[in-house]
């Protein structure tokens, strides 16, 4: 007997299996979204936030002394020939000279100066304004006397400190021991030449009460004092006849 009912019922089960087949493929590629209770919001983990570090202050630099001793370069030779600071017949040759590059504190902060002078006396004034250095002490300016072309009192009015320059000694015919290169002017208008109503340079009389507190202005027991006397220089504010505050040298002359 033939049974009609027989396609439709195959029909029907193939379906079925078609579609439980499709429920599964579609459970293993797309994983279910969590179902939400009415009244919840789905809490999102917050993104980690940046450490910030505080950068650490910086530390103040402290002003470290420097120094060197260098024979004269050309050009310095040159300058002072050319000015006269040195000449022949002068009491130390050229190359008995040395130029002293030494940092010191000025008025506008730490400068570079040049102090040229005798050679053998180098490394005692390296000791010197080291400890000038140290103690903070002003030195408004520290130039060679070719840069005034030798002239004395432009230098003491300017108030530069140096050491060598080959002339003679303040009203006589003899050299002077700028001459040798053993002595300096320090701080001259600051540190001026008294002698009775003469004052040299004449800025210098705003300078002559030196009971004053000024770095710089050159007093008796003071650490410049000290500082010089450490290498055996004597200071010239110490005279009795005259004072010449602002002069040191290696033989007190």
């Amino acid at each position: 007997m033939k049974r009609h009912g027989e396609p439709l019922l195959f029909l029907m089960f193939h379906f079925i299996l078609a579609c439980g087949s499709a429920a599964e493929t579609q459970q293993t590629t797309e994983p279910p979204i969590p179902a939400l209770v009415a009244g919840q919001v789905q809490a999102v983990a917050p993104a980690p936030k940046p450490e910030l570090t505080q950068p650490l202050p910086e530390e103040p630099t402290v002003p470290v002394f420097t120094s060197s001793i260098l024979p004269l370069s050309a050009e310095t030779q040159a300058a002072m020939l050319e000015t006269g600071v040195w000449k022949e017949g002068c009491p130390v040759p050229l190359e008995g000279l040395s130029e002293l590059h030494l940092a010191h504190h000025s008025l506008d902060g730490v400068q570079t100066g040049l102090l040229i002078a005798a050679r053998v006396q180098a490394e005692g004034l390296v000791q010197v304004f080291g400890t000038l250095f140290e103690n903070q002490v002003v030195i408004e300016k520290m130039r060679p006397a070719h840069e005034y072309g030798g002239n004395d009192h432009k230098m003491m009015a300017d108030n530069t400190t140096s050491a060598f320059n080959c002339r003679p000694v303040e009203g006589g015919a003899k050299y002077s021991e700028h001459s040798y290169g053993h002595a300096v002017d320090f701080n001259p208008l600051w540190n001026p030449y008294v002698r009775g109503e003469r004052v040299q340079p004449p800025g210098g009389v705003d300078y002559l009460d030196r009971s004053v507190e000024k770095s710089g202005l050159v007093r008796e027991g003071d650490v410049v004092v000290q500082a010089f006397g450490a290498i055996g220089w004597k200071w010239g504010g110490l005279w009795t006849r005259s004072k010449d505050y602002q002069h040191f040298s290696a033989t007190g002359k």
